[in-house]
């Protein structure tokens, strides 16, 4: 049966059938919200608090049985223990910032990009030097090359703000390192009713084979040592982008830099941010 053959009784018991599909759907969000940012984070807590106490309680031992093999090895497995549970908190950050994005208000309206990128640079350079956006002393370091033609966007201001300041921050820290690190952003061509930029860094790159992964949530190309992060910062990106209808893409070679290219569409005439 075609819709053209209902009722309108029975299309209205489609629509509130629908309504209450997305309100269980919304209520169920509402539901991981609170349990990442509470339940969870809780046992957490318990693992590096308690780690802690067990480190001052083998930093009273008298000193020759602290400087025993065994006590240093547990206070190195307590460090794992430790970093392990950070870790996951980054994790859980992550996942709480992608589902907030999906779930935001959307607000879209004209936005110059050179404006948003100056506030996107600014923050970068306040950021502390640990969490997501921790790059602030990196960041000073950079060359940046910014093109003086950027287009305007048809954006949510905060949520574009967001993807703006985890494509930066990346790509300074992923040229630290370079001799001397820079990032360029610059237009780029794009299809009818869009425009693109890229950001483009002189960085470590990534194996091109890998690419696919680069957007998936938790996905890292690049060792911890080496560089912080938990990989959620892309997977945050591309569900901005998609809520807006553009898309992120990225190449590199190793050794070679990364560029970031995001397609978005065009603003459309009204107030500009």
């Amino acid at each position: 049966m075609s819709e053209d053959d209902l009722t309108p009784e029975q299309l209205r018991a489609a629509l509130a059938a629908s309504q209450q599909k997305v309100a269980d759907m919304a209520a169920a969000q509402e539901e991981f919200l609170r349990a990442v940012s509470h339940d969870l984070r809780a046992p957490l807590r318990h693992v590096t608090s308690y780690g802690t106490l067990v480190r001052e309680v083998l930093a009273g031992l008298p000193a020759e049985a602290g400087a025993a093999e065994e006590v240093q090895e547990a206070l190195g497995f307590l460090a794992t223990m430790d970093q392990s549970a950070r870790r996951m908190g980054g994790m859980l950050d992550g996942l709480l910032a992608i589902a907030r994005a999906s779930r935001a208000p959307l607000l879209p309206r004209p936005v110059p990009l050179a404006h948003a990128l100056q506030q996107a640079q600014t923050q970068i350079h306040a950021a502390p030097q640990s969490g997501a956006a921790g790059t602030a002393g990196a960041a000073t370091a950079v060359t940046w090359r910014v093109d003086a033609e950027l287009p305007a966007l048809q954006a949510d201001p905060a949520l574009l703000h967001e993807l703006l300041v985890q494509l930066l921050a990346n790509a300074v820290k992923f040229s630290r390192g370079s001799a001397p690190p820079v990032v360029a952003i610059a237009p780029a061509a794009a299809t009818e009713g869009q425009v693109a930029f890229t950001i483009e860094d002189n960085g470590v790159g990534f194996d091109p084979a890998r690419a696919g992964q680069l957007f998936g949530v938790f996905q890292r190309l690049h060792r911890e040592s080496e560089f912080e992060g938990v990989g959620a910062g892309l997977a945050l990106c591309r569900t901005i982008a998609l809520r807006h209808g553009g898309e992120v893409s990225a190449t590199a070679r190793p050794g070679a830099g990364c560029t970031v290219r995001v397609q978005w569409p065009a603003a459309v005439p009204g107030p500009v941010v």
